[in-house]
């Protein structure tokens, strides 16, 4: 089940009644082939939450992350960061983005000390020349995803797991209020994932991971609170055949007469397990919450 993250800290100027860290509001796009990647999805998210983005390859999740960084323009509605428009926020640098690791071309010679302070070039004058507080931002954020001792090592020789904590650095050094990170969880060890969800909660200073949830396919399906949103309906519905079903009732489950069932979710990767009389029932266990969007999911990590 593929989760992208929206993350985000509260602003350090915010009104007595702040708007929203971000609200999406009806925005579909359409590409100039025709094709409809998105259509009519409205959510919003609060300062200090982490949201996680759930749908199947092609559902349009890439799409509605190009659309909050202002990559495509909403052939309706509009995205507004903190209450203004999102070209106003990329030029505070107030977004950062963690890309897949496909994205990347690995063979191009640039040390993790540099790829860290790219978060910072927003921050710097015209000839970007890095000022001390600019060189304790990387210092520090390379502390936090335990990379300090590799910051004199080329982008290329790391694993995948210590190059996907070096763009989490890069993103903790832009100092932004939404940072966004697409498939986390993709091609990382145990050790770089928990990392990553220890990192979600210390931003967030709360105890849960993913609190809102928001699954799209094409439009949306379903947005909110994970209890009340990461059920086994709205997954049906968001991944259709997609996703392998196990079911227990009765006597292969109970010894008696209760009318509870437990249901096995799965792509064969990450399995969510549903107990429960109704499909709308929230998930058990630790995989009962998705994992990331962070203005910072519970813990699915589907």
């Amino acid at each position: 089940m593929t989760m992208h993250v929206v993350a985000g800290r509260s602003s350090p100027q915010r009104a007595a009644v702040p708007p929203p860290a971000l609200v999406v509001n009806d925005v579909s796009v359409r590409y100039p082939n025709g094709h409809s990647a998105l259509s009519h999805v409205t959510f919003d998210l609060s300062f200090g939450s982490i949201c996680g983005l759930v749908g199947v390859n092609g559902s349009g999740k890439s799409t509605l992350f190009k659309a909050i960084m202002g990559f495509v323009a909403p052939a309706s509605g509009e995205v507004r960061i903190d209450g203004g428009p999102v070209a106003d926020a990329v030029r505070a640098n107030r977004i950062a983005y963690v890309p897949q690791s496909e994205e990347i071309d690995w063979t191009f010679p640039v040390l993790v000390d540099d790829v860290v302070m790219m978060g910072r070039y927003g921050r710097m004058g015209f000839l970007r020349r890095p000022s001390p507080a600019d060189r304790t931002a990387v210092t520090d954020a390379l502390a936090r995803v335990d990379m300090t001792a590799f910051r004199r090592r080329q982008i290329g020789e790391l694993s995948g797991g210590q190059r996907k904590r070096v763009f989490l650095a890069r993103a903790l050094a832009q100092e932004a209020q939404i940072i966004l990170l697409d498939e986390p969880f993709t091609g990382v060890d145990v050790k770089t994932e928990q990392a990553i969800v220890d990192l979600m909660r210390d931003l967030r200073m709360q105890g849960e991971y993913c609190d809102h949830v928001v699954l799209i396919n094409r439009r949306l399906i379903a947005a909110g609170p994970t209890a009340a949103t990461f059920t086994q309906a709205n997954l049906e519905a968001a991944f259709g055949g997609v996703l392998r079903h196990f079911r227990l009732t009765g006597d292969a489950l109970h010894d008696d007469a209760d009318a509870r069932s437990l249901t096995v979710l799965t792509d064969d990767e990450r399995p969510v397990v549903f107990y429960g009389t109704r499909g709308d029932d929230a998930p058990k266990g630790p995989t009962s919450a998705p994992s990331t969007a962070s203005s910072t999911p519970t813990d699915p990590k589907p």
